[in-house]
């Protein structure tokens, strides 16, 4: 397998990273079995947040005792500098370690930056100048933040999303971070759950030999899926080109990726479920999202307020409220039988 190195930080791993945001869903044993599975499989590089609720400590169980042969990247949602001290103190704790390898602002609403009036990248500089991080990132889902980040010569690593559903701003993203020597670590490289062949997933990516991507992981069935890419990469094959090309035509347009930012819903919406659940209907297994309890959260649509605020959040500027009544429609004609899935 291809190694990447993470731009000017020269932290070098195998292209093949674990995204440690599904685990939070996993008991403590399961996840720290999964976790030191991922490690004696050759994975190297742990990414987590503090908002991903219990991950951190899961990954400082099943870690701590290998911390310098790792990387761990986490992420602070903070907006002052209070809070971004208590952030950091708090994942040190829970991760059993007095460092962290890269630490990313989270979803940054904007490229922080020294004199801005925020103090936010100061705490940045004044912890690493302290020794509590190495490395100084932030992970978007903008566009236009990603893109003035990677150019403005004060973040060593960018984390957004990229896949094989990406567009040319996003490729055009991925050749920015390359020319300023910035690290791309790639989120939602299976986009959402909405990419189904791992293999195609990951053959894509390797054609970008500047970017690492970090595979959310929640089951050790999956786990073992990537972890035998280590001795044998998937290429580039004419049947992968054809999985690629029959998805990009059948998920064309907006779509919901979701990722959450829209979240909550005043009217109590689960919408990154019902915003598209016809691709997940047809794209995962149907039963999962034929019960009970799905169709009543999807019956909830019928209470959208049409206010907007979703829609203010959305980084990828969709129409929500559009999103849901048509999700909902197909869903109905689904279980009545018109529509076979």
């Amino acid at each position: 397998m291809a190694k990447v190195t993470l731009g000017s930080t020269g932290i070098t791993v195998e292209q093949n990273a674990f995204g440690a945001l599904p685990v939070q869903r996993d008991d403590m044993e399961t996840a720290v079995e999964i976790l030191r599975r991922a490690y004696d499989g050759g994975m190297r590089f742990f990414d987590t947040a503090r908002a991903y609720t219990d991950s951190e400590e899961k990954i400082g169980e099943a870690l701590s005792d290998r911390r310098d042969k790792i990387y761990i990247a986490s992420k602070t949602h903070a907006k002052t500098p209070a809070d971004f001290w208590e952030d950091l103190e708090t994942t040190l704790k829970n991760l059993r370690t007095d460092y962290l390898d890269i630490y990313q602002f989270h979803m940054a609403p904007r490229c922080f930056a020294p004199g801005d009036g925020t103090g936010m990248y100061e705490c940045m500089l004044e912890a690493k100048k302290r020794g509590m991080i190495r490395h100084i990132g932030i992970t978007a889902h903008k566009i236009g933040v990603a893109m003035e980040a990677a150019k403005s010569g004060l973040y060593e690593t960018l984390q957004f999303p990229f896949s094989y559903l990406s567009g040319e701003q996003e490729i055009k993203l991925v050749r920015t971070c390359r020319e300023h020597n910035v690290g791309f670590i790639a989120m939602k490289a299976l986009a959402g759950g909405l990419i189904n062949s791992s293999a195609a997933a990951y053959a894509y990516i390797a054609q970008y030999d500047n970017v690492l991507p970090i595979w959310g992981i929640q089951r050790m069935s999956e786990l073992e899926e990537f972890l035998s890419y280590m001795e044998n990469p998937p290429e580039m094959t004419e049947e992968i080109q054809e999985i690629i090309a029959k998805d990009k035509a059948s998920l064309a347009g907006d779509f919901c990726r979701g990722c959450g930012y829209c979240m909550p819903c005043p009217s109590g919406i689960s919408i990154p479920d019902c915003a598209r659940m016809s691709l997940m209907v047809r794209r995962a297994p149907s039963a999962n999202w034929l019960g009970e309890k799905m169709q009543a959260e999807m019956k909830k649509t019928e209470n959208c307020l049409h206010c907007g605020a979703c829609m203010k959040k959305c980084p990828y500027s969709l129409n929500i409220p559009e999103l849901l009544v048509k999700n909902y429609e197909d869903y109905k004609r689904i279980l009545a039988g018109e529509i076979t899935v």
